[in-house]
């Protein structure tokens, strides 16, 4: 096959058919300064983390919210920074700008657009999956159709538009903010050893049309 002809995408009906993708890791909501600043000593000592956020939706028009959570997840740990109770505070700032974890998220820009509204920060060794899977041939741009390709399960996006400033996140929402930022290291990870071959795909397309990545 020759590995320029041809690209990977799944469609929504593959993608529905698939079985759920599951949090097995453990889960810390963080809503206290200790607990937080002890979750960032333990992540700064980490290769690699997953990154995402998590904004309470807008159901009026002109209205605009701020990050209400950020998500930083290893393989086997999901850490839930409750931003609207702790600020963006100095340390987590820090961690942002370091060089020395490498954050992998996807659709990046818009996370900072969104974090830049309450803070100033420069992100520094941030990878977004969105650049990465281009050099796999895989043409879907969704975190939902990049995990189903490469690893045949389906996220769950019931709890996208749940309130994220409730006084108590429910269990739902703590496994979908996990597994969002879980679910992008893992990508990543097996990407970069080298687990995947584009060309073994079940997705494979060989026309020149343009997948749909939403």
């Amino acid at each position: 096959m020759d590995i320029n002809s041809f690209s990977i995408s799944i469609s929504k009906e593959q993608l529905s058919g698939l079985p759920t993708v599951e949090f097995a890791g453990s889960i810390t909501v963080l809503e206290n300064m200790p607990d937080a600043l002890e979750a960032l000593r333990y992540l700064n000592t980490c290769k690699a983390v997953g990154f995402d956020t998590e904004t309470k939706p807008n159901f009026r028009k002109g209205q605009t919210n701020t990050v209400s959570l950020i998500q930083i997840s290893t393989l086997d740990h999901s850490f839930l920074f409750r931003l609207n109770k702790l600020g963006f505070f100095p340390e987590l700032r820090e961690f942002m700008e370091s060089d020395k974890v490498t954050k992998v998220g996807l659709s990046l820009r818009d996370d900072f657009h969104v974090l830049h509204r309450i803070a100033s920060f420069e992100p520094a060794e941030f990878i977004d999956l969105q650049n990465v899977v281009k050099s796999f041939h895989i043409a879907d741009s969704s975190l939902q159709k990049i995990y189903g390709i490469i690893f045949n399960g389906r996220i769950s996006k019931s709890q996208r538009l749940s309130n994220w400033e409730a006084a108590q996140l429910s269990q739902g929402q703590k496994i979908y903010a996990s597994i969002d930022a879980w679910a992008c290291l893992r990508i990543y990870r097996h990407l970069m050893d080298g687990c995947f071959d584009p060309a073994e795909s079940a997705y494979i397309h060989h026309d020149s049309g343009t997948a749909e990545g939403q």
